[in-house]
C-alpha cells in the first residue's frame, strides 16, 4: 500500500477502533498514522511535494463532487416540488478517453451517484459509456459537460 493511501484509509481503522466517527477523531488518526508511516518508511520513498500535490488533487475532487451533487439534488428537488416538470430524459453514449478499469469505474459511479443520472453500460470496446439522464436539453452540451468536467476530474485524480 502506498503511503498516500495508507494516510487516507488507516485513520478510518483508527476511528473504528476508538468508536468515535468524527472529523476531529479522523484528524487525530491521520496524525498518528502519518507519524507511524513516516517511521516505517524506506529512505527516499516519500516525496513530500508529490504527496501534497496528490492530496490537493483529491481534496479538489471531493469539493467538485460535493458541488455537482448539490446542484443536481437541487434540480431534482425543484422539479419535484413544482407543478411543471422539466424532465427531458435521454440515453446518451459518451465517448471515453479513460482506459483503465479503475478510471472507468470511478466515472460510472460518480455519474450514478449524481441525482438525475445513471450509468447503464460500457461498450465492449470500452470506448463509450451509456448514460440515462433525466435532464437533457442539448445532447452535445451534456456530452461536453461530462467530458470536460467529470472525466477530466477523474483523469486528474488518478493519473
Amino acid at each position: 500500500m502506498s503511503v498516500f493511501w495508507g494516510n487516507i484509509f488507516l485513520p478510518l481503522i483508527w476511528m473504528a477502533l476508538t468508536g468515535r466517527f468524527t472529523l476531529a477523531n479522523y484528524l487525530i488518526g491521520f496524525l498518528i498514522t502519518s507519524l507511524a508511516l513516516w517511521v516505517v518508511r524506506k529512505p527516499g520513498e516519500v516525496n513530500l511535494l508529490v504527496y501534497l500535490a496528490r492530496l490537493g488533487r483529491w481534496l479538489r475532487f471531493g469539493l467538485f463532487f460535493v458541488g455537482e451533487l448539490s446542484v443536481a439534488s437541487l434540480r431534482v428537488v425543484h422539479d419535484i416540488l413544482t407543478w411543471r416538470h422539466r424532465m427531458r430524459p435521454a440515453v446518451i453514449a459518451i465517448p471515453l478517453d479513460l482506459k483503465s478499469d479503475l478510471e472507468i469505474t470511478l466515472l460510472a459511479n460518480l455519474i450514478t451517484l449524481t441525482p438525475g443520472t445513471l450509468s447503464l453500460d460500457v461498450s465492449p470496446e470500452r470506448d463509450r459509456l451509456y448514460i440515462h439522464a433525466m435532464y437533457v436539453d442539448d445532447v452535445d452540451e451534456f456530452r461536453r459537460r461530462i467530458k470536460e468536467r467529470m472525466e477530466h476530474q477523474v483523469r486528474e485524480v488518478l493519473r
